[in-house]
């Protein structure tokens, strides 16, 4: 076993032999969205995305489906499945089965296998002094969830949350490989500074983030300013915020920003200095436009820690 439970890794995975190891996953959540194909789509890309984070290529997938058929229909379960199959075949993963329960809140996700080289894992726990910290998609979502979920919310904004939470992080993961990327995680239910906290203590290093470098989704700021905060920004907030430190510039907004909970979000990458600028132009080539470095790990501190600027 390679990894398993120590240093919070975004997958386990287990040496075959010299040139394969295997890569398994399991992530499902109830629906942040109306639309039961787009909640398909999305459950699937986060599913997919802690395979991408640890450098691996997903092969295989099942489906776990907990769903309340009698109250909500057969007919919109099959669209919560035909949204999750569609990422299935946009990404090359065969879907090779599954499980169903009935239950009164709906849930879906899946359990996902993938392959990746013994010497070629990225890691939560790689970062280095030096390295800068790149995101690649906006963060905020979150509170675009609640903003939907309250009905105030625009059909921009609306749109621009799906394609973000819908979209694949297979490339990002590519290019991190090519360039020998040897820190990464994806940043979801813990929000970025929860995810930051836990590579900065599984790497041993204080890591500096520069707020207005964050990319963040539209309208995600003037929801968050308004209030529309979910209860886990507050919770990981409370759980975090031992190991993160704000400075005086950072307002409230901000802070809740960084802690919101995200819903297949970005991969977070440790780059080195001499290469985050090449790794970032190749990204926004590649189309992933919110592709940004937003901080650097600054030195070894044996607590790990965020600084928030």
């Amino acid at each position: 076993m390679l990894t398993g439970l120590d240093g919070s890794e975004d997958a386990g995975v287990y040496k075959l032999n010299e040139e394969i190891a295997l890569v398994q996953t399991i992530d499902f959540f109830t629906p942040i969205v109306d639309d039961p194909r787009i909640f398909g789509r999305a459950a699937a890309a986060n599913s997919l995305s802690d395979v991408y984070a640890m450098g691996a290529r997903p092969i295989t997938a099942m489906n776990v489906v907990c769903f309340p058929t009698r109250k909500l229909g057969v007919d919109v379960l099959r669209l919560v499945l035909e949204g999750g199959l569609d990422v299935l075949r946009q990404a090359g993963v065969s879907l090779i089965g599954g499980h169903s329960v009935e239950d009164d809140e709906p849930k879906y996700g899946m359990s996902v296998l993938g392959l990746v080289h013994p010497q070629k894992i990225m890691k939560n726990s790689s970062l280095k002094p030096g390295d800068r910290i790149v995101l690649t998609k906006p963060v905020g979502a979150g509170i675009i969830a609640t903003q939907i979920k309250a009905g105030m919310e625009t059909e921009n904004v609306r749109e621009h949350f799906e394609r973000t939470i819908c979209a694949l992080n297979d490339v990002a993961s590519q290019i991190a490989v090519k360039w020998n990327v040897q820190a990464c995680t994806d940043v979801t239910g813990f929000g970025l500074a929860g995810h930051l906290t836990e590579m900065a203590v599984a790497s041993k290093c204080r890591i500096r983030i520069d707020s207005d470098s964050v990319p963040l989704l539209d309208g995600a700021f003037e929801a968050a300013s308004m209030g529309l905060v979910p209860a886990g920004a507050y919770a990981n907030r409370d759980h975090y915020g031992a190991w993160v430190r704000t400075d005086g510039h950072v307002s409230e907004t901000i802070k809740d920003l960084m802690f919101d909970p995200q819903t297949s979000g970005g991969l977070l990458m440790g780059v080195p200095d001499q290469l985050a600028r090449s790794v970032v132009h190749e990204l926004k080539q590649a189309g992933i436009l919110a592709a940004s470095i937003i901080g650097a790990v600054i030195d070894y501190d044996p607590d790990g820690l965020v600084e928030i600027c």
